[in-house]
């Protein structure tokens, strides 16, 4: 238990109470997430490890398999420059509509995937309000893979903004300030200065964004139509094999969308465990 300046214990909770405490949230987090997870690895290697590898060898799993790495490659940049341009203009500057910048920013935590996935098929579908015009220059953006990067970009581009903007606003503008005084120009400054002070949350932002582009199921399935082997990622084309009692190839699909989370969450682990004093500032509200 830590201790405060004046040797006081920081809680006064008995032994009893903090077992309790920790036993309920390993029991929690064991019901809800290492059960489902044992789960999904067991049924996937049910029929053994040729049948899993199989699973793979499948055209339209091969397919999706390569769109969601596409969608996340495509997603991730754009979310990174965004970011960072968002998070440099909220902490560096002042101007009008600022307030509003920081809560367009919040807006894909409080707007269902669904919701944001439909906007764009109102937008840009066959009888959307863009949509007779899309028809006639013969661009197709729902239904397709277009449609699919709109609606990854639109819930994943709070991520990394939010990872930079606290973390800059703690660091201020004195660094900066110093480098332009002393004859640095202002990318020289961002590149010298800037990036290099905030470079692990930048990380920590990348990571989550990459995750949640990869997992993301709501707002993909209303843009994306369901084509087989052709706007199916991977979340989706699980769906429709556990739909067709395809169990096997169905939890294999979802063994590798759990191995690429594991993959996050080690990454996270280390980033927090090596510095963890930057992380703990980035998400410092």
């Amino acid at each position: 238990m830590r201790k405060t300046a004046t040797g006081e214990t920081a809680t006064n909770e008995s032994a009893i109470v903090r077992w309790v405490l920790i036993a309920v949230a390993v029991g929690f987090l064991t019901l809800f997430l290492a059960l489902p997870l044992l789960a999904v690895f067991t049924e996937a290697l049910r029929r053994g490890l040729d049948a899993y590898l199989a699973s793979f060898a499948d055209e339209d799993t091969q397919s999706a398999i390569w769109l969601t790495l596409l969608i996340a490659a495509i997603a991730v940049p754009l979310n990174l420059v965004f970011g960072i341009c968002a998070a440099w203009s909220v902490a560096k500057f002042e101007f009008p509509g600022k307030s509003l910048l920081v809560s367009l920013i919040d807006l894909p935590f409080s707007v269902s995937p669904v919701v944001s996935g439909l906007v764009y098929v109102l937008l840009f579908g066959a009888k959307g309000l863009l949509g007779p015009i899309l028809d006639d220059w013969d661009f197709k953006i729902i239904f397709a893979v277009p449609g699919i990067v709109l609606a990854t970009v639109f819930v994943t581009f709070p991520f990394i903004a939010r990872e930079l903007i606290p973390l800059m606003q703690e660091q201020g503008t004195a660094e900066e300030e110093a480098a332009l005084t002393l004859g640095a120009s202002g990318l020289r400054t961002f590149l010298t200065v800037t990036l290099p002070n905030v470079r692990w949350a930048l990380l920590y932002g990348v990571l989550l964004c990459n995750a949640r582009a990869m997992g993301e199921f709501g707002a993909v399935s209303v843009v994306s139509g369901h084509i087989r082997g052709l706007t199916n990622t991977m979340p989706l084309h699980v769906e429709i094999l556990y739909n067709e009692y395809n169990f096997v190839a169905a939890f294999a699909v979802a063994s590798l969308l759990a191995g690429l989370a594991l993959v996050t969450l080690v990454g996270k682990s280390i980033l927090e465990w090596r510095h963890g004093d930057g992380l703990a500032a980035a998400r410092r509200h």
